[in-house]
C-alpha cells in the first residue's frame, strides 16, 4: 500500500527522471560561470570552462575539454580527449572574443580538435546531427553544415565551409578556403585543393571527378529523373572537352532548368579557387 507521501516510481517514471537530472563527476572541473542544461553528464577529469553553454542531454565524457567560447546544442556526445573551442592555431589571433558552436544531435569522437572562430568570422560552426570521428581537425572559423560526416583523421584548414550530407572519408586534407558542396563524396586519403561541387563522387591522386555520389542522393531520396538531370549536367561538363564558362553556357541552353542544375551552375560561377578537374581534363 502506498501513503501519500509515497511515490510509485515505474520503470519510465525513473528513467524520465535521469534523463533530466544534471550529474557532474566529483573529479570534473567546471567552472561556476558555466551554464549547464538539463540532463547533462560531465565525466571524470573533464573540464568545463566559463563562457561555456553545455545544452539539455548532452554528455561530456571523461578527459574531454569544453574551453571558453563553446556553444554546445542538445544531446550532443563528446568523447574523451576531445577539445571543443580550442585556440585557433592563427598567427592573426589576437586573443578577440569568438566562438565554437557545435548544433543538436553531434557527436565529436576521440582526440578530435575544434578551434574557435577569430576576427574573420567571430566563429567555427558544426550543424546538427554531424559525426566528427577520430583525431580530426576542424580549423578556425569553418562552416559545416547539417548531417555532416568527417573521418577519422581528416585535416580541415581554416575558413573551409563543408555543405550538408557531405561524407569526407578518413584521412583527407583540406585546404584553407576551400568550399565542399552538399550531398558530396570524398575518397579517403584525399588533398582537397580546390572547390568540389554538390553531389559528385571525387577521388584519385591528384584529386579528380569520379562520377556522381548516387548512392548517396537515393538515400536522400534524389529520384531517378533528378539523378539523370544532374548526371547530364556533369557530362557537358567534365565529358565534352568544354572550358567551364562554355561548359555553363551549354548546361543552361541544353538541360531543363531544375533546382539542382542551378544549384550546381551557382555554385561554379561563385567559386574561389576553381573546381576539381575531371578525369579526361
Amino acid at each position: 500500500m502506498i501513503t501519500k507521501t509515497q511515490t510509485l516510481q515505474t520503470p519510465e517514471i525513473k528513467k524520465k527522471a535521469m534523463a533530466t537530472t544534471t550529474f557532474i563527476h566529483p573529479t570534473a572541473i567546471v567552472s561556476n560561470k558555466a551554464i549547464i542544461g538539463e540532463g547533462v553528464r560531465v565525466g571524470a577529469y573533464a573540464i568545463v570552462d566559463e563562457n561555456t553553454h553545455i545544452g539539455d542531454g548532452t554528455v561530456i565524457h571523461e578527459h574531454a575539454i569544453v574551453r571558453s567560447g563553446a556553444r554546445i546544442g542538445n544531446n550532443c556526445n563528446i568523447h574523451p580527449f576531445a577539445v571543443i573551442a580550442g585556440i585557433p592555431q592563427d598567427l592573426k589571433f589576437r586573443g578577440e572574443e569568438t566562438l565554437a558552436i557545435i548544433g543538436d544531435g553531434t557527436t565529436i569522437r576521440e582526440y578530435a580538435t575544434i578551434n574557435r572562430g577569430t576576427a574573420s568570422k567571430q566563429k567555427t560552426v558544426i550543424g546538427n546531427d554531424c559525426l566528427i570521428m577520430t583525431y580530426c581537425h576542424i580549423a578556425h572559423d569553418c562552416i559545416v553544415g547539417n548531417h555532416v560526416i568527417i573521418g577519422n583523421t581528416t585535416q580541415v584548414a581554416g575558413e573551409v565551409e563543408i555543405d550538408d550530407y557531405a561524407n569526407v572519408a578518413g584521412g583527407t586534407l583540406v585546404h584553407q578556403f576551400v568550399r565542399i558542396s552538399q550531398h558530396v563524396m570524398i575518397q579517403g586519403g584525399s588533398r582537397v585543393l580546390q572547390d568540389i561541387p554538390p553531389y559528385v563522387l571525387v577521388g584519385r591522386d591528384p584529386l579528380v571527378y569520379c562520377g556522381l555520389n548516387v548512392i548517396g542522393l537515393r538515400r536522400r531520396n534524389f529520384t531517378s529523373s533528378q539523378i539523370n538531370n544532374i548526371n547530364e549536367a556533369y557530362r557537358i561538363l567534365y565529358m565534352q572537352g568544354l572550358n567551364t564558362s562554355n561548359a555553363l553556357q551549354c548546361i543552361e541552353k541544353n538541360c531543363y532548368p531544375t533546382p539542382e542544375t542551378n544549384f550546381i551552375t551557382n555554385f561554379i560561377r561563385q567559386s574561389q579557387r576553381g573546381i576539381v578537374k575531371g578525369a579526361m581534363q
